[in-house]
């Protein structure tokens, strides 16, 4: 069994709160390895962020790596301690002698690295530097490293405020618009029931005219807290500058080109034929991504770790109109060994374990627990289905707004 932080479920779960794109970081971050490499003066340089099942090198610099399992990973054990991690020769270390990027191509010996401390103080990953030939890193170039390692989790933060603004700002045009709507009915009967005194003229009684205020005043009362609602929003954005909240259009086709830019590599690796498909007549249609790709990501690399060499996954998405909301359904389906009754029941009451995989991957006992703490957290529902030898499907279903 491999090394687990003491912290990690709540580790995974602040990785997750940043709702990241693995796929899409390198431009912000790829300045900054360049940087460390050159301070070190070592040919390598990764930004690594570790989820439940996979290390995710969103920049690099000397190495073309996207992702690798975590149990092949040296930065697994730098998440475990707090400040750093050294190596003098990954050759010498049981641990990592027989790894690939020690072994082959390129014959790697050193290795330095520092974890990624989130405002939580939960370690997402780590900085690291790496080289063919060994290393004396002095106090100086450690602490420069130290900063560095400080920016890469400034940028993440901004990226996941500008996230929030996004999802804010959408939120807040929903309100308008359903605001604008709510208005109407109590100007309507403001309007109607003024009409109704002036055309009545003489006929109508003082106490029916006084009924008609009263129920005025009610719809009056109605409308100015509308325009609260309206002027306490627009003080709290008015400030923000439209390009940091602009709206994100995110929707099927696009989700369906990230989850293959991620997993398809694993799954080639493994022999496993990934196919993700969308419903066609709604692909294009909006809906908000917050959480959606951690859900998907993890209930992936799940059906790739117990799917055989050979088998499948199939994922697929849709999008239903349920009337005043959107219905998301994503499904992952696989050929792989299935589970029994109990076990399924556990992971629906959030309490699954892990064990390893069809290749001997190591189990980590977080990916699905994960999945089902992020369902609820968005009021989605989790459905789980499974045979033993005969694979699983898992069915997630999430509302949307219009």
């Amino acid at each position: 069994m491999y090394p687990l932080p003491d912290n990690e479920w709540q580790r995974v779960i602040d990785l997750a709160d940043y709702d990241l794109d693995f796929s899409a970081l390198q431009d912000t971050f790829k300045d900054l390895t360049k940087l460390a490499a050159k301070v070190t003066g070592t040919d390598i340089s990764l930004i690594n962020l570790i989820d439940s099942y996979t290390q995710w090198s969103i920049a690099s610099h000397g190495l073309d790596l996207v992702s690798m399992p975590r149990e092949d990973s040296v930065c697994q054990y730098t998440i475990l301690q707090p400040d750093s991690l050294e190596v003098k020769d990954l050759q010498l270390d049981q641990r990592f002698a027989q790894q690939w990027y020690v072994a082959d191509d390129p014959h790697l010996r050193y290795y330095f690295g520092i974890p990624l401390k989130s405002s939580q103080g939960t370690h997402l990953g780590a900085l690291c530097v790496l080289d063919p030939k060994s290393k004396e890193l002095d106090p100086e170039k450690i602490e420069l490293l130290h900063i560095i390692a400080a920016e890469v989790v400034s940028r993440l933060n901004i990226i996941r405020e500008v996230a929030y603004l996004k999802r804010q700002a959408t939120e807040l045009e929903e309100s308008k618009k359903r605001v604008a709507h709510d208005i109407r009915g109590p100007l309507g009967g403001i309007i109607s029931m003024a009409q109704l005194v002036t055309s009545s003229g003489s006929t109508i009684k003082l106490h029916e005219i006084l009924e008609l205020i009263e129920v005025m005043q009610h719809s009056s009362k109605s409308l100015l807290d509308l325009a609260d609602e309206i002027l306490v929003n627009d003080d709290k954005w008015h400030h923000r500058k439209q390009d940091s909240v602009s709206h994100e259009v995110f929707h099927q086709a696009r989700f369906k080109e990230m989850l293959e830019k991620l997993y398809a590599p694993q799954a080639r690796a493994k022999g496993i034929d990934l196919s993700v498909s969308t419903d066609a007549t709604t692909e294009l249609l909006p809906f908000s991504r917050n959480k959606v790709l951690q859900i998907a990501g993890n209930l992936i690399s799940n059906a790739l770790k117990f799917t055989p060499q050979q088998g499948w996954v199939r994922v697929s998405t849709k999008l239903t109109d349920e009337g005043t909301y959107n219905l998301l359904s994503l499904v992952v389906e696989d050929s792989g060994q299935g589970m029994a009754s109990d076990k399924v029941a556990a992971i629906l009451k959030g309490e699954g374990t892990s064990s390893h995989g069809t290749a001997g991957e190591s189990g980590y006992g977080f990916g699905l627990p994960l999945v089902k703490h992020l369902v609820e957290t968005l009021n989605g529902q989790l459905r789980v289905g499974s045979t033993p030898g005969h694979g699983s499907c898992f069915e997630v279903s999430l509302r949307q707004p219009k």
